[in-house]
């Protein structure tokens, strides 16, 4: 299971992408054993930013999970027909090296996107300071999600305030 986030947290960061870490790894880097093969992004949803991330991650060899062209993301419209017909709530892209693990990036964000953005956390990871939703955000998302591993990650957060 590819674990090296460093490259894509590195590819966002000189495009100049505003982004979030949200999901397992956010779990993670909140102090918590979390094993998890993906990396959940929260982006900021200006079509120049979605823009800008699908650009530096089709760069380091990433590529979406369905066969439609990645720069779709970036519509507004398209991504709420993805929500309303297809039930998406994440567009997922993979490692073509399978050497970097599969990224789901929100179509929605899932509270405020400066609201997460302002109250995230600071981490330096690979020499990149990368923002990390908040414990509170966090444990508010994984409740709304409701699935069996997300209420058990709300556990783990709350066992540990930091």
């Amino acid at each position: 299971m590819p674990t090296d986030f460093h490259a894509i947290i590195q590819a966002l960061a000189q495009a100049g992408v505003r982004f979030v870490i949200a999901g397992g790894v956010a779990v993670v880097l909140h102090g918590h054993d979390r094993l998890t093969a993906d990396l959940d992004i929260a982006l900021e949803l200006t079509a120049e930013s979605v823009s800008a991330a699908i650009a530096a991650l089709t760069r380091i060899g990433y590529r979406p999970m369905a066969p439609v062209d990645p720069m779709q993301l970036a519509d507004p419209a398209i991504r709420e027909a993805w929500r309303r017909d297809r039930n998406m709530t994440v567009f997922s892209l993979w490692d073509s090296t399978n050497t970097k693990p599969t990224i789901d990036i929100f179509l929605e964000s899932p509270l405020p996107f400066e609201e997460l953005w302002t109250n995230a956390a600071l981490v330096e990871l690979g020499g990149v300071n990368v923002r990390v939703v908040s414990r509170e955000h966090l444990i508010r998302i994984k409740r709304a999600s409701g699935r069996p591993q997300d209420l058990a990650d709300v556990e783990r957060l709350q066992s540990r305030k930091a």
